[in-house]
């Protein structure tokens, strides 16, 4: 799934019940926490951790939905994913959840069927759940924006690239 050369991307749909995720090889899988309370956060945050253990260029989040910025478990959640990976110097960025859409279908609005039907029609790709379909796009994202597409995007669809505020990342890993 990964291709010569490719940029090392994770994608991530962060939830406290069913994280998705899209590992830097292009596997998906979804994060159930098995605890309860807050060790979930630290649950996600550990299991997130293997994923991005090693060398990663790029995580790639869905951002919160501008209702939720200031409350909600999911922002706990963010919160906990986001700072371990600046402590563990992994450089991450937001994609609201409308910019992700438009990517994958054309549309700001889609629901999550059109999302994968976009994904299977574009890659051929399968998800056990939306989650990993989400991260399946982020990650897809990334890889576009660093000159890696995983298919031939509309340029109607490549324009979400240019809502989303990208890191400066070295030139090593945008050649």
């Amino acid at each position: 799934m990964t291709q010569p050369n490719q940029p090392r991307i994770v994608g991530l749909d962060l939830s406290i019940t069913a994280t998705g995720v899209a590992a830097h090889d292009g596997t998906t899988r979804t994060i159930k926490p098995g605890s309860n309370g807050d060790r979930r956060l630290v649950e996600i945050r550990d299991c997130v951790g293997l994923v991005v253990g090693g060398a990663i260029d790029l995580v790639v989040i869905e951002d919160l939905p501008t209702h939720a910025k200031a409350a909600g478990i999911t922002g706990m959640v963010h919160g906990a994913v986001r700072s371990a990976l600046i402590l563990w110097g992994i450089p991450y960025v937001l994609v609201t959840p409308a910019s992700l859409k438009k990517y994958a279908t054309g549309k700001g609005n889609s629901g999550k069927p059109e999302m994968a039907v976009a994904a299977f029609k574009r890659a051929g790709r399968e998800f056990a759940d939306d989650n990993q379909c989400d991260a399946f796009w982020l990650r897809a994202m990334g890889l576009e924006y660093l000159g890696h597409p995983i298919a031939e995007m509309p340029a109607a669809q490549r324009a979400a690239l240019a809502a989303v505020k990208w890191p400066q990342l070295s030139m090593a890993v945008a050649a």
